[in-house]
């Protein structure tokens, strides 16, 4: 037996590291259990996500009866925040304090922000659901309080969290270390979205209590564990008379030569188009195609594959040293391509190529996410990581969020009219409303190829100065 466990053992360590995922992110100064350690803060992360835009979600609409324009209210007041992402990548960038430490106090506050509005949310949501006698604005007031803080201490902790992750890897490793991050943001908003499911299978208020409240104190066990020890203390880079530019001097800096703005339109533009049909596939399934439950929500999984297919893609490709933008703007055209299958689908009445349109729609979205991140890490310079990420971030997660939304919006504003013949009887269809958000999904797949295909370079090789490798790397957000 002793002789079996010592071959195992050997076999396993002559293993390639192309077969460990995440294996070649370490380093002798980052091994990989600190990494993983560091990692949980994105856990918490995709925890209150999940929390945000899944669970309370329904929970408000179904068992407490609020109305569903409130809860959509709710829903998006955190991104009110998103945009100050950049803010506060460059204070931690900046930050002064006695201690030495620039991106701990952020991780530290962003989790107490997140602590304090999953502490009081319960609360506020059956206060909100009526079951009160004091004033209804009081319910409308916390519950708005709770959703803020609860935002504003998730896009804290991410983008200092990030940033740190970034200021401790090499730059060989660093794309893939914000990877892994990422993935572990999957791994979080999935696991919490099963034990949430769980908990909350037999709804009483009280399990809604001990739910939300339970999430606050696993956020601040994860959080702490994942900053301890982790940023080591240099007094000099805090030093309270340390010369340090504004941040209008530093945003000039980092966006001059007008790069960077082109950069970050495109970012927008396209995750905007992405990102619209994100609460629509699955109506779109079951109301034009007339598919089961089942069968839509296996649309989940279909999207899940082809981004990873997308992931393997750049991996390969960012690999052999491919410019970033023309990756991006590969990926446009593939998502131009998923959303054309996608509008077919409906008149041919193919769920097949429905299916394989929600494939090609996770290939491109994914594929855009990881080039647009590689490209706006590579315009970093010296100690503006925080930045860099922050505004990608905040670029990110409100063009994101605000095209979601508008999806909603447009659709059910057109159906409305289609179905009511003010289109004329050849549109009477709600198909119409899911065509027309499909169509302008496709014209912002177009206008951000417009915008990134000056920035693509004629040999389309990446001029980095440093060697690229591209694991499960670089998944964002």
């Amino acid at each position: 037996m002793k002789r079996l466990n010592q071959t195992f053992v050997q076999q396993w360590r002559e293993l390639s590291p192309q077969f460990l995922p995440f294996a070649d992110a370490a380093t002798p100064d980052l091994p990989l259990g600190r990494l993983l350690r560091l990692s949980l803060f994105q856990v918490s992360v995709g925890m209150a996500i999940v929390l945000l835009t899944g669970t309370l979600n329904r929970v408000m609409i179904v068992e407490l009866g609020v109305p569903a324009w409130l809860v959509a209210l709710m829903v998006a007041i955190p991104l009110v925040f998103a945009p100050l992402r950049a803010f506060i990548g460059y204070k931690s960038d900046t930050h002064r304090s006695f201690l030495g430490w620039r991106r701990v106090p952020y991780i530290w506050f962003g989790s107490l922000m997140q602590f304090g509005g999953l502490a009081i949310m319960p609360f506020a949501l059956l206060i909100l659901s009526g079951d009160t006698t004091g004033p209804l604005w009081i319910g409308h007031a916390s519950a708005a309080l709770a959703f803020l803080l609860v935002g504003a201490g998730l896009h804290t902790t991410q983008t200092a969290g990030l940033a740190l992750a970034t200021d401790l890897a090499t730059e060989e490793t660093r794309p893939r270390v914000v990877a892994l991050l990422y993935v572990m943001l999957l791994v979080g908003m999935f696991a919490s979205a099963v034990v949430f499911g769980l908990l909350l299978s037999d709804f009483t208020q009280l399990k809604l209590i001990q739910a939300v409240q339970g999430a606050a104190v696993v956020t601040m066990v994860l959080n702490l564990i994942a900053l301890w020890k982790q940023e080591s203390r240099d007094p000099a880079k805090t030093a309270h008379d340390r010369p340090r530019p504004t941040f209008s001097e530093t945003w000039r800096s980092f966006t001059q030569g007008g790069r960077s703005g082109r950069v970050f339109l495109g970012v927008g533009l396209g995750t905007a188009a992405f990102a619209m049909q994100d609460v629509l596939l699955e109506p779109y399934g079951g109301e034009v195609l007339g598919l089961s439950v089942a069968a839509t929500t296996a649309l989940t999984a279909i999207l899940a594959g082809g981004m990873l297919a997308g992931l393997a893609y750049a991996a390969r490709a960012l690999g052999r040293g491919s410019d970033p933008f023309r990756l991006a703007g590969m990926s446009a055209v593939v998502g131009i391509a998923a959303f054309s299958a996608v509008i077919f689908a409906g008149p041919l009445e193919s769920a097949t190529l429905f299916r394989v349109g929600s494939a090609l729609i996770g290939f491109g979205g994914g594929l855009f996410a990881v080039s647009t991140l590689i490209a706006v890490m590579d315009m970093a310079e010296g100690d503006n990581g925080g930045l860099a990420l922050g505004i990608w971030g905040a670029v990110q997660a409100t063009a994101g969020g605000g095209a979601i939304a508008l999806g909603g919006l447009l659709r059910d504003g057109v159906s409305a009219l289609a179905t009511s013949q003010a289109l004329g009887p050849g549109l009477a269809s709600s198909y119409i409303g899911y065509s027309f958000v499909y169509h302008l999904e496709i014209l912002f797949l177009f206008a951000t190829l417009a915008v990134i295909g000056p920035l693509v370079r004629r040999t389309g090789v990446r001029a980095r100065s440093r060697k690229s490798q591209f694991g499960l790397a670089e998944f964002p957000g």
